[in-house]
């Protein structure tokens, strides 16, 4: 059918096109003479713990910057088992200003934002650094982040980040899907127009900048706050970007079933945020339509799926070892493999608007906003 054959080709451009925006960005380019280092507040809003917590959130405390920072972390609750952690860090590094925020009651339906609402009252500085618990950074990370906030037309630094190769097939898809798409298909974004979204691991941003949006607060009730923060960012008229240098996310060890979850909450998450970007995404799966080009067209579909197979390989090899710096041969024969369970990942996306995040459900209203479900 030429319909199929049409949309295999238009597949394989598009993902020629996303591994070549990569290409071009400066990934892993370093500042070699800091010349802009503001006093930073770090807002770390943190719930529960795992076996990776403490190497991460250390890593924070072992920034080589020249300028004073502080950190402020938020947990809803003194019972909560982070809270050991923190006090074990801030004892462990005297010398680094840090605070542990019980953020008591909480705010709105987004525990995560009503934490940082709390942390922003509190923090001295006018730069502001947020971001998630599961980050590990390098020790110069602050002063490549912050650099490009040195312009005035820039409103909100975010970065790109790293997944962990996991244990089970599972998490080694996750991780292919963030190490070798995610961050190109951002790039591909890019090209057509200014970025108007940031990336949650990491966020640099002015209390000025949050002023003139609302504060945390105009985001307290909404499910994808990096995005909505980089959105009315945007729209204020500042620019959106993105530091070259990635963090990495680690976390313990998650089943099927979590994966799934994640998954899923992620792609309803961006349907509600992007639906017709989202919806048209599927075009650009680079093994659903040479597959079904060569089922229904077996001549010449299948000369054509297998072109489009070498390439998704290839493309998906070179931007997983280029964002990660390490070998990405096992990335080629998941990329094929990840594709397919994409398209039910998608299809389940429009099948209902409910989703579990931190331990509640909730259901994702139209534009984002959460409401708490019993």
């Amino acid at each position: 059918m030429l319909i199929f054959s049409s949309l295999a080709v238009l597949s394989i451009f598009l993902n020629v096109w996303q591994w070549f925006a990569g290409r071009k960005f400066p990934l892993h380019r370093r500042v070699e003479k800091p010349v802009f280092t503001p006093a930073v507040s770090l807002l770390r809003p943190l719930k529960g713990c795992d076996g990776e917590t403490e190497r991460c959130l250390e890593s924070w405390f072992l920034q080589e910057y020249p300028i004073e920072y502080e950190s402020l972390f938020a947990v809803a609750s003194p019972s909560d088992p982070v809270c050991d952690i923190v006090r074990r860090l801030i004892g462990k590094y005297p010398h680094r200003r840090a605070e542990l925020v019980i953020c008591d009651p909480i705010l709105g339906a987004n525990a995560k934002v009503s934490g940082l609402c709390y942390l922003e009252k509190k923090a001295r500085h006018e730069y502001l650094v947020v971001a998630d618990q599961d980050v590990l950074v390098v020790p110069d990370f602050l002063s490549d982040f912050l650099a490009l906030l040195a312009d005035p037309a820039v409103g909100l630094v975010n970065c790109f980040y790293i997944l962990p190769t996991g244990e089970n097939l599972g998490m080694k898809l996750e991780a292919m899907a963030v190490n070798a798409d995610f961050w190109t298909q951002v790039c591909q974004g890019n090209m057509l127009k200014p970025m108007d979204f940031a990336l949650g691991a990491a966020m640099a941003t002015t209390k000025d900048q949050l002023a003139r949006i609302g504060g945390f607060e105009a985001v307290l009730d909404y499910l994808a706050d990096d995005y909505q923060l980089g959105n009315r960012i945007a729209k204020s008229g500042s620019r959106l970007e993105i530091c070259p240098v990635p963090v990495e996310c680690h976390s313990e060890g998650q089943g099927w079933r979590a994966v799934w979850h994640h998954q899923l909450r992620w792609a309803r998450t961006i349907r509600v945020c992007q639906p017709l970007p989202y919806f048209f995404s599927i075009f650009s799966n680079a093994t659903l339509w040479p597959l079904l080009d060569a089922l229904f067209c077996p001549n010449p579909g299948r000369v054509l799926f297998f072109a489009a197979l070498i390439v998704r390989i290839f493309t998906a090899v070179s931007n997983y070892s280029r964002l990660t710096r390490r070998p990405g041969w096992l990335a080629g024969p998941l990329a094929p493999l990840k594709d397919i369970l994409q398209v039910a990942v998608w299809a389940m996306s429009f099948a209902g608007n409910e989703i579990t995040w931190r331990g509640q459900r909730f259901r994702v209203n139209r534009g984002g906003k959460l409401t708490p479900l019993a």
